[in-house]
């Protein structure tokens, strides 16, 4: 493994929020962060190529073990971010943009199954019943290295 930085050692703490926008992506910044981690053996509870990554990875016709390849060179987040934009389904600017918008906003409100279980995290954490997975996350990540229990997506 020829890694520049082994990145977060998320046994201690958070990957960053979903949140967080590298090259316009949502996500991202996240799943960097757990696959470096996983790596280095450093995961902890996350899991890197889980769900919330694969709906990046969906949207830009990539694969979870590509961009692990990837990240294992020891590319930095730019690097990365620009490989995914190179790599699989090609989308403008705009298109990245209002994927993160609307991804960032996702509450589930078309999915019924998974409404019901936002709802009962958002309610374990405190938050609006209508609140987004971004949010739930971040307060989930809170909550975690407060002593709690993780949902670690």
């Amino acid at each position: 493994m020829n890694m520049k930085s082994k990145g977060k050692d998320l046994t201690k703490e958070a990957p960053r929020s979903p949140h967080e926008k590298i090259g316009g992506f949502v996500i991202i910044a996240r799943a960097i962060d757990k696959c470096r981690a996983e790596l280095w053996g450093k995961a902890g509870e996350y899991r890197f190529d889980c769900s919330l990554d694969n709906y990046l990875f969906s949207f830009k016709g990539v694969k979870g073990a590509d961009v692990k390849k990837f990240v294992e060179t020891g590319a930095s987040d730019v690097e990365i971010v620009e490989w995914v934009k190179k790599n699989g389904t090609q989308k403008t600017e705009a298109e990245i943009a209002e994927w993160s918008k609307t991804t960032a906003a996702n509450n589930y409100s078309s999915e019924p199954d998974s409404k019901s279980w936002l709802e009962g995290e958002n309610k374990r954490l405190g938050l609006s019943k209508d609140g987004t997975l971004f949010d739930m996350l971040d307060a989930d990540d809170a909550v975690c290295f407060k002593g709690g229990s993780n949902v670690c997506l």
